[in-house]
């Protein structure tokens, strides 16, 4: 089992930057882990959850329309920590942050932006003042 931890959120003004982190452990070297496709999603109060961007076994990355070119997710050598830097930050990205992951999970299907997978952390609160 690996257990997921996100830390890294904060408030700041719009246009600010903040990078997420999210800290794998448990059975990180495990062959399950080292299929895994990770993410973040993320939930305003009132809103439904939303995908925000993925990283697969292979490090193809992928993002929502409404963050492209502005967040990037990216993982450490080991696998065990993966971040989200996010630069010129808008109001509309206020939500809550959560890392995410599903095993035995790659390419542009199954590791599509997504909000449904079925391991996440307690998550990061991200808030942006205009």
């Amino acid at each position: 089992q690996v257990q997921l931890l996100e830390s890294g959120g904060g408030s700041v003004q719009a246009g600010g930057s903040l990078r997420l982190s999210c800290a794998a452990s448990g059975d990180t070297q495990s062959n399950d882990w080292g299929s895994s496709c990770v993410g973040w999603f993320r939930q305003a109060p009132g809103k439904e959850r939303e995908g925000v961007a993925t990283i697969d076994i292979v490090d193809d990355t992928r993002y929502a329309d409404s963050v492209k070119g502005r967040f990037t997710i990216s993982k450490d050598s080991t696998g065990s920590m993966i971040y989200l830097q996010m630069n010129n930050l808008k109001p509309e990205d206020t939500a809550m942050y959560y890392c995410a992951a599903e095993t035995y999970c790659s390419g542009p299907v199954c590791c599509r932006v997504r909000a449904d997978f079925p391991k996440w952390g307690q998550g990061t609160q991200v808030t942006v003042s205009s």
